[in-house]
């Protein structure tokens, strides 16, 4: 997919240096009285509703995108930044642009790839209590205060998911995927989970206790790929991304008949 010509956009309010305030989701969440409207949940919902807007407006256009999710603590030498650096760089050649949450580690690593690969490389960065800039590897960079407006451009603007490995925020972004995908609120998009050896632990979990007490069903161990090969990663989402796109070929087809 050619390169293009994305302007770098940012929120209303960037963050940079010491943090001397609480962030826009701590005040959300704090439950107090004020006689100031713009300390008020009224006045947030606004701000909220005017994030989602320039985060629609900025990825609307932007085609068939992958969301690469790990750890921000992951180093430049990591065997998982090089296979996310990797992986990017061949999903770009495949057609995708991707997403990330436009941090360090694999996030980096991810963005790295694919602006090598001449793709678009995109961040959803996040205002938090200690400083996270966008990587110098983003081509459009979109800063959000609230995580749920975020995770929302991760989930819409994507038709698959890689999680590489990394700690809660990972964690939480891998179940908020699978989730989506088990209550049919989105499509049955690809989840791919690279690293058996770091993700055999909770693996074994889910089958052993969530499972078996009934907690799930067997199906849905059926909604996530676990593999240490990035052919079968490419491989997974290109298939999934054609039997979608025939399928909206033929239902556009039917469209047609229809109103001819």
């Amino acid at each position: 997919m050619a390169k293009q010509d994305h302007p770098r956009r940012s929120g209303a309010l960037v963050m940079r240096g010491p943090v001397r305030r609480p962030t826009e989701d701590q005040e959300l969440l704090q439950r107090r009285v004020s006689v100031d409207f713009q300390a008020t949940d009224t006045w947030r919902s606004l701000r909220i509703l005017g994030e989602f807007v320039e985060g629609f407006d900025a990825l609307a256009g932007i085609g068939p995108a992958v969301s690469i999710f790990g750890s921000a603590r992951v180093r430049r030498s990591d065997l998982h930044y090089r296979l996310a650096r990797r992986l990017a760089g061949r999903l770009v050649k495949e057609g995708f642009a991707v997403i990330t949450g436009g941090g360090p580690g694999i996030m980096e690593a991810a963005n790295r790839g694919a602006q090598e690969a001449g793709g678009l490389s995109i961040g959803c960065n996040i205002e938090l209590p200690f400083e996270q800039d966008i990587n110098p590897y983003v081509d459009l960079g979109i800063e959000f205060r609230y995580f749920f407006v975020r995770k929302t451009m991760f989930v819409k603007y994507a038709e698959a998911f890689v999680i590489f490995p990394g700690g809660l925020g990972t964690m939480d972004e891998l179940f908020e995927a699978l989730t989506l995908i088990q209550t049919h609120k989105i499509e049955n998009f690809p989840v791919v989970l690279v690293g058996r050896d770091y993700w055999r632990g909770l693996m074994n979990w889910v089958v052993a206790t969530v499972l078996q007490e009934g907690k799930m069903s067997p199906e849905d161990l059926e909604l996530a790929t676990v593999t240490d090969d990035l052919d079968e990663v490419v491989r997974v989402i290109v298939e999934r991304h054609q039997t979608r796109q025939h399928a909206l070929d033929d239902r556009l087809g039917e469209d047609l008949i229809r109103g001819g």
